[in-house]
Formats: structure tokens, sequence, C-alpha cells
């Protein structure tokens, strides 16, 4: 008697209605759908990454496997809590440092300027140099001090760099890379250089929130250090 419903029973089975299980089984399953993976993200960081790919023909090409992303190349390296990197000299004089630098907008203290203006600054032409940098946090806080940092120098058979060296880190490395390197100072160990109040000092360069810095630290033997500073010795 029903027979001439079957056709029907088999259109709706197929066909959910709008109302009751139906018409919730169907939202479900089209939230489901909808959900993004990684939902944190807005469509302006979904926009800026298709951009930094270089726009959707490069998005195409990274899904296929033609490009790939990788991390940039660091200049520098860290082992063991040294950090490890070279310079090479292009034989600029104190004053030259001093007006390069400020073009860049780098800052530089009055003292950092009157160790570059010292006769005792004499700069080099096309010589490279390894630096090792100690991080502060090699040392404990009772054993950061100047002449125990040196013990540990001699002890690793590293020697005095030329004071250009501290111009040529602050060009080097920006802001930015020396908090990757856990610093906020380095300070170049080269022979001590008197400054314009009569004491002698050590360039350093130096991260800040008032700016980027080349400025100068006092050299005395028993100066108590932060774990944030990175002594720079030139390798053997």
């Amino acid at each position: 008697m029903l027979a001439w419903l079957y056709p029907f029973w088999i259109w709706q089975a197929n066909h959910p209605t709008t109302s009751g299980r139906g018409k919730f089984s169907c939202k479900q399953q089209e939230k489901k759908e909808r959900k993004m993976k990684y939902g944190e993200l807005s469509l302006g960081q979904i926009e800026a990454m298709v951009n930094k790919l270089g726009g959707m023909e490069s998005v195409k090409r990274f899904l296929a496997g033609e490009i790939a992303i990788s991390e940039p190349a660091r200049s520098w390296r860290e082992q063991d809590g040294v950090i490890y990197f070279s310079v090479t000299s292009d034989g600029a004089t104190g004053q030259k440092c001093i007006k390069r630098l400020e073009d860049k907008g780098f800052r530089l203290s009055s003292y950092a300027k009157s160790v570059l203006g010292s006769s005792d600054f004499k700069p080099t032409s096309g010589v490279t140099t390894e630096i090792a940098v100690l991080k502060g946090v090699l040392f404990s806080d009772n054993d950061r001090i100047t002449k125990k940092i040196h013990t540990e120098g001699d002890r690793r058979k590293f020697t005095k760099p030329n004071a250009e060296v501290a111009c040529l880190i602050r060009e080097k490395f920006t802001d930015k890379e020396i908090e990757t390197m856990g610093l906020w100072w380095v300070v170049v160990m080269h022979k001590l250089i008197e400054d314009s109040g009569g004491g002698t000092s050590w360039l350093s360069s130096s991260r800040d929130v008032g700016g980027r810095w080349l400025s100068a630290c006092y050299g005395n033997p028993d100066n108590r250090w932060s774990q944030y500073y990175g002594f720079a010795f030139a390798v053997s």
C-alpha cells in the first residue's frame, strides 16, 4: 500500500530537510569543513605571508616544492658560550669612523670619540681578524671581573685585538643580532687607550633604548660586569 512512498523516502534520505536532525547534521558538517587548522592566524597575517613569499605565484611554487624557505645565514656562530666571527679592516682613521658611524645613525659617547681621536688609535687596512667573544654568563657573578676575564682569555690563548675592531663590530651587527647573541654590550679588549677624562678605556658596541651606541668602558682591572656583557678578543 505504501509502495508509492518509497521513492520519496529515498529522495529524503539523500536530501536532508531544513528542519530537525537533518538541519543539525548539515550545520555541523559545514562548520567542520570551514574550521581552519590554524585559526589563530588573522587575514592580515595570511596576506603578509603571501606578500613575503612574493605573491600568489610564489605561493603556488612553494606548495609545489619548487622553492624552499630557510633562515638567513648568520655571520657569527656560537660554541660553548663563545661567539665567533671575523672582521676585516679598511684603513678608516678614528675621525673617519666617527663620521661614518654618525652618518649611519649610530650614536657615539664623548669618551668614545676621544679614544677614536687619540694618537694611540692606529688603523690597519685589509687585515682580517677572527674574533672570539666570551659571554658574561661564562663567569659567576663573583668572577666576572676584568682581571679574571683577562686570565680566561690568556688561558684560551686569545690576544688583544686592534681598537678599530670596535667600529667594525658596531657596523657589522644590528642591535637585533646583538640581542640574539644574548648580549647588551660587546667590549673590545684592545690595548687600553686614554680618554678625555684622563682614564683609560675600551671601546664598546651596545644596544640601548636610546639608540645604537659606540661607547667607552673604564679599564679598571677590578671592574665588575653584568652577565649581559661580552668581551671580544682576537683568536691567535
